[in-house]
């Protein structure tokens, strides 16, 4: 089952919203792009494909896209690049084909369920231009006119069939707060619609056969109307950043409360006998794949640093639960011995930071 951020990057892709999709593959790196949606098994990289999306196809592409994953068929995004190349021409090969060859050359002779290759596809397409066809069109081959005209009506019922949406392509989405891509559209949105409402306005004033100079009255509401713009898009932006802060506050909180939880349940809860093997993930770390300065700033996140009493009374208890021996006093008999070099490899870079900001508030 897709994951509510990988549908999101399927309506992305699907709308050619570009700027939606590299903003958010930006804020999800770790998302995988190869997943397989609908009764087709298509892959984001095959609906841009299909689209003709060159500019989505290299996003997808910079973001780990497997140009050899397959779809019911066994096509590769290739065979579609391939294949619109072929009813497209030399613009669809190159926004589309050259980018998939140049990221993974042996795509080229990958087949597919029914044994053909990209190269294939390619080769027809040469041997349709070729110069004999083109410097002679009057000798025709009855032979070749069949097997082109063929060829044809197939290409012409796989793309129409494979360019339909099935029903379940369409899975719904929650929407999210408005992100900087949504507000850029929508911002970008307005100021078109404005422009093109004063063109017209101008359009139908020409075309009433008389021009005059605007009075100073419709000036000053020109200047007044643009200085209300003004506002209005500064407004919004600086709402937009206040509301990225307060999201930032409430996440930096919650890794800090679920923090605290996880050392209450770890070190001092029901599972602190010696009965529970602790792995690498079962440590309460501040922040599991973040750095050991990361680490520390959950720990003492909501602290004010000026008041120095209150700093270092938490800096304190923090250095007394991550000492390497207190931990290990603690902790030593029941780690997992895969991982019980690493753990103590981390405690003590914990210690070393946090016993480096007890020792620059002495100075």
């Amino acid at each position: 089952m897709l994951s509510h951020e990988q549908k999101r990057v399927w309506r992305y892709v699907e709308e050619g919203s570009l700027l939606k999709l590299k903003s958010y593959l930006r804020k999800h790196r770790d998302l995988d792009v190869n997943f397989s949606q609908g009764r087709r098994q298509r892959s984001p990289l095959h609906l841009a494909c299909c689209l003709g999306d060159d500019a989505a196809l290299r996003l997808l592409l910079k973001h780990g896209a497997d140009v050899l994953q397959r779809n019911r068929k066994g096509d590769t995004a290739l065979h579609t690049a391939a294949n619109r190349a072929l009813k497209h021409g030399k613009t669809a090969y190159d926004d589309l084909v050259v980018p998939l060859k140049k990221s993974c050359p042996e795509a080229m002779t990958a087949p597919n369920s029914a044994g053909v290759t990209p190269q294939d596809l390619l080769n027809w397409m040469k041997h349709t231009e070729t110069p004999e066809n083109m410097t002679r069109p009057s000798e025709k081959d009855p032979e070749k006119e069949w097997l082109k005209k063929l060829f044809d009506e197939c290409e012409d019922e796989f793309c129409e069939s494979f360019g339909v949406y099935d029903a379940d392509d369409f899975l719904p989405v929650d929407e999210d707060e408005e992100d900087f891509g949504d507000w850029a559209d929508r911002i970008r949105n307005e100021y078109f619609s404005k422009k093109h409402a004063e063109a017209q306005r101008l359009a139908a004033a020409s075309s009433s056969g008389w021009k005059r100079k605007k009075s100073k009255e419709e000036r000053e509401q020109e200047e007044q109307s643009r200085k209300e713009l003004h506002k209005k898009l500064q407004r919004e932006h600086e709402e937009y950043l206040a509301r990225a802060a307060r999201k930032e506050e409430e996440t930096r909180q919650g890794k800090k409360r679920r923090y605290d939880e996880r050392c209450a349940a770890t070190f001092h809860g029901s599972s602190s006998d010696g009965s529970t093997k602790l792995s690498y993930g079962d440590i309460p770390w501040p922040a599991p794949r973040g750095t050991v300065q990361e680490m520390v700033d959950v720990m003492l996140h909501g602290v004010n640093r000026k008041d120095v009493p209150v700093f270092r009374k938490v800096l304190r208890k923090q250095q007394t639960l991550w000492h390497p021996d207190k931990f290990a006093q603690r902790c030593e008999a029941r780690l997992e011995e895969k991982d019980k070099q690493r753990i103590l490899d981390t405690v003590t870079a914990l210690s070393q930071e946090l016993n480096r900001l007890a020792q620059s508030l002495r100075t």
